[in-house]
């Protein structure tokens, strides 16, 4: 059985002068301490990888920097779906009586370190190197292309993906790390700068600097009992050329099997954390998961659903589209805001009773797929 026991993530945005190791130390420590834990019980380490520093062993590098001797340690490499793949893994490794505290830790300067044009470039490098990259294509481009099917099939208009990108912004107004809090309407989506029809500026997610650890233990933290009830994982494609028909179909199948190793149902969930990159992006999850109807996740957003009052409240931190997004830790931080809530500690933006949540990522371009289910003990 794993416990996720320890949680950390560092404000994202700018970090001046501040490598990836030097994030992931921040953001390793803090979750070592939150966890309680002297940091010679840290028996393994699953680290994720940074574009602006491409080591071919960052799990040692970060083990050396840390000064840990763990028992496993090694890099995870699965796009936006790597801290929830890590995580899984990290369970595996406890299962297996391998390892009892597993840190899980992703970091990097996207933002600082390395050039816009770097950056978008770097990411397009997920395309088939024959058949897209020569072509010029970028990530919002493929998500462009995901983003118009979504509309055709779902029947659903730009405006109501807009709705999502307003909905993460007031969430991120109520934390002090997140990147972007400047309050922001429909209108000002729409209005916001093309990037790739019918993506605009304000529904991308930012590039950011940051960190985010977690530790996963093999019995539960006295503070509250977070367990790693359920997992699942699906991957569907690597190119977008060959995306199957369903554009939601490796959520669906991530999460049929985390919810039937949980033995609980999607009905049961009081707090969601979903990926986020793009508000398409959310919304072929939210519908695929069945937490809204087809296309319905703006209008849901909108009537308040997924708000902190709502019947689901999700990515109460503001997501990839506000928190930020940098790279691995991007989601980690998904991962934190949910236990933070779990345990009762989320501050001005706690939320009531939620003894059950559901975590969703994708690498990719909605390539592979991991679900988490936490549960916490009464």
């Amino acid at each position: 059985m794993a416990h996720i026991t320890g949680v950390a993530v560092t404000a994202f945005g700018k970090h001046a002068g501040r490598g990836p190791v030097d994030l992931m130390e921040t953001a390793a420590l803090a979750a070592i301490g939150d966890a309680d834990l002297p940091r010679e019980a840290v028996d393994g380490l699953v680290s994720g990888y940074a574009t602006t520093y491409p080591h071919l062993m960052m799990g040692t590098v970060v083990a050396e920097r840390l000064g840990l001797k763990p028992k496993h340690a090694h890099e995870a490499r699965c796009g936006g779906a790597t801290g929830a793949m890590a995580i899984v893994l990290a369970r595996h490794l406890i299962a297996a009586g391998a390892c009892r505290h597993v840190l899980v830790v992703g970091g990097e300067n996207r933002l600082t370190g390395q050039s816009r044009d770097d950056a978008v470039k770097t990411l397009a490098g997920v395309g088939h190197p024959e058949h897209e990259v020569p072509l010029g294509a970028s990530i919002p481009a493929y998500y462009a292309l995901l983003a118009a099917r979504y509309l055709h099939e779902a029947g659903a208009t730009e405006r109501d993906l807009a709705e999502l990108a307003v909905l993460m912004r007031r969430h991120a107004a109520t934390h002090s790390g997140a990147q972007l809090t400047k309050p922001i309407t429909v209108d000002d989506v729409m209005a916001s700068k093309p990037i790739a029809a019918p993506l605009k500026f304000l529904d991308c997610c930012p590039i950011s600097d940051g960190a985010a650890a977690v530790i996963v233990s093999a019995d539960p933290s006295p503070r509250a009992a977070i367990r790693l009830a359920g997992w699942g994982e699906a991957h569907t494609h690597q190119h977008i050329s060959e995306m199957p028909d369903d554009l939601g179909l490796g959520a669906k199948v991530a999460a049929r099997q985390a919810f039937e190793t949980a033995g609980r149902k999607p009905s049961e969930i009081r707090l969601a954390g979903i990926y986020d990159s793009f508000t398409p992006t959310l919304a072929i999850f939210l519908e695929a998961l069945g937490l809204a109807p087809a296309g319905g996740a703006g209008k849901a957003a909108r009537d308040g659903r997924f708000g902190r009052d709502g019947a689901l409240p999700l990515n109460l931190h503001g997501g990839l589209l506000s928190y930020g997004h940098c790279g691995v830790a991007g989601f980690l931080a998904h991962v934190v805001e949910v236990v933070r809530q779990m345990r009762g500690e989320a501050g001005d933006r706690q939320v009531r009773d939620p003894a059950l949540a559901y975590l969703h990522a994708d690498g990719g371009v909605l390539s592979s797929h991991v679900g988490l289910v936490l549960e916490r003990a009464a």
